[in-house]
C-alpha cells in the first residue's frame, strides 16, 4: 500500500538553515520540498545546476535574482517558474515570519 504524506506536515520551525526533503527520485527526475524561514543565498553565491528546475511556491514568498538581470523575480503562493539548466540564480529574500514552502522538480 502506498504511504500517504502531506507537503505541509512535519514542517521545521525557526530553522537556522533551509530544510530540504527529497520526496521522490527517479532517473532524470528529483522532487524535493524546501522550507525557508528568512534564509537567502550566501553573498556572491549563484546556483548553477546541470539540470532544469521547475519551482512553485506553495506558501510564503520569495525573491530570486538571475545573473545578468536587474529586476528580482518575486514569487508568492501559487507562482511557479521553470529555470533552465545552468541559468545562474540565487535566493535574495524569503519571508522572515512565514515559512516559505517550495516544491522543486529537478529534471534532465
Amino acid at each position: 500500500m502506498a504511504k500517504l504524506t502531506n507537503l505541509f506536515g512535519d514542517l521545521p520551525t525557526g530553522a537556522a538553515s533551509e530544510q530540504f526533503a527529497e520526496l521522490l527520485s527517479r532517473p532524470g527526475l528529483r522532487i524535493e520540498r524546501i522550507v525557508s524561514h528568512g534564509q537567502v543565498s550566501p553573498p556572491q553565491f549563484w546556483y548553477d545546476q546541470p539540470e532544469g528546475e521547475w519551482l512553485v511556491v506553495l506558501q510564503g514568498e520569495a525573491r530570486l535574482a538571475f545573473e545578468g538581470e536587474t529586476a528580482l523575480c518575486w514569487l508568492k503562493a501559487g507562482d511557479f517558474i521553470d529555470i533552465a539548466p545552468h541559468r545562474r540564480h540565487r535566493v535574495e529574500w524569503t519571508h522572515p515570519e512565514v515559512a516559505t514552502i517550495w516544491l522543486a522538480v529537478h529534471y534532465a
